[in-house]
């Protein structure tokens, strides 16, 4: 028969960190993948309307927006209100092309569900919004959003 002995005096062996470096690549390589960025700078200043009845959009890619406010940049454009679409300023009659665009980037089956959100700061009159409203109904565009924040109407 064999003979066991205890060994006194052993210690537990370290832990390999030789695997971290790949746990660190793949979490870093799947944050970069989830992260959404930001996708429109914006040129106009939008200062949002208080509203008491909010829903939060739940698709986003199903939904094109339109700023409307003063520019940024007051000194080169002026202080009337300017229409921002995506990244640039544009005029009413751009609003029809820009909307058949984004139609025209979706699948065929979420046009029934797309929408335009009017990003208008509370400052701008009704007129400008009125004609982007009118250049969305030719374009047959009518699910409209208007973006708001939650507070008392003033």
């Amino acid at each position: 028969m064999s003979k066991f002995k205890k060994e006194s005096g052993r210690e537990d062996p370290a832990i390999s960190t030789a695997s971290l470096p790949d746990i660190v690549f793949m979490l870093l390589f799947f944050f970069m993948v989830t992260t959404v960025m930001k996708e429109t700078d914006l040129n106009v200043e939008i200062e949002p309307v208080s509203a008491t009845e909010i829903d939060k959009v739940e698709d986003r890619s199903e939904v094109c927006y339109i700023y409307i406010g003063p520019p940024s940049d007051k000194d080169k454009y002026g202080p009337e209100p300017r229409i921002q679409l995506n990244d640039d300023f544009a005029d009413v009659t751009e609003v029809r092309p820009f909307i058949e665009r984004f139609r025209a980037d979706q699948p065929e089956y979420k046009w029934p569900k797309l929408a335009t959100s009017l990003r208008v700061d509370k400052s701008t009159k009704m007129g400008v919004v009125s004609d982007v409203k009118q250049e969305l109904r030719k374009s047959q565009q009518l699910k409209l959003i208007y973006a708001a924040v939650e507070g008392s109407i003033e």
